[in-house]
């Protein structure tokens, strides 16, 4: 009894070992396809085909997401957002989530859909508070509470952002945007 489990296991873990070779072959096809010359409606294609045929490996879920971000850059947003959303619920465990998530709440905001967009980026800020795609998040959730006239929420996630950041872009970028409020303040709320 012990060998027949032992044959078992050992055909079960050579098994799943080989689906992701097989899923990891298929999207570097995918990928290679995309970088000689592909058009991006094909990689979306190809990344999704790669993604039905292999579900639950690790290379399905990178296809998908990438899918997803192939979609988005094609301006095609409700089909990116419906791919992120799947990619969220399909591989909850993924270390790549909260960029899903982020992709979720950008699609809505590409959609003009800014109540939604801000529940999704302030659900991704709360729930993954260390990830690296959080600042991007708490950028893009002010800006929307800037046009909501919402400007101390604005600030203070402005000033979150300049003091985290360090000397990158979106540091530089959010404290620009502290000094632009600071005028749209009462004075006391637009002291530092």
């Amino acid at each position: 009894i012990l060998v027949v489990v032992c044959v078992i296991v050992s055909y079960y873990v050579w098994s799943a070992g080989e689906k992701e070779v097989t899923a990891g072959e298929a999207l570097s096809d995918a990928v290679a396809a995309t970088l000689s010359g592909g058009n991006r409606a094909e990689s979306a294609d190809a990344y999704l085909k790669v993604a039905a045929a292999h579900p639950g490996t690790s290379a399905g879920a990178r296809a998908l997401l990438a899918a997803a971000g192939a979609l988005f850059t094609q301006g095609k947003y409700a089909e990116a957002q419906a791919q992120f959303q799947k990619f969220t619920r399909d591989y909850p465990d993924s270390p790549f989530r909260s960029q899903a998530m982020l992709g979720v709440a950008a699609s809505l905001d590409a959609l003009a859909k800014p109540e939604e967009a801000a529940r999704a980026y302030k659900e991704l800020i709360d729930r993954h508070p260390g990830e690296i795609v959080v600042p991007q998040a708490k950028f893009a959730l002010a800006r929307i509470y800037e046009s909501q006239n919402k400007l101390n929420e604005a600030r203070s996630l402005y000033e979150e952002i300049a003091r985290a950041q360090g000397y990158s872009s979106l540091c530089n970028e959010a404290g620009i945007k502290v000094e632009e409020l600071r005028p749209k303040l009462p004075a006391t709320l637009s002291e530092p």
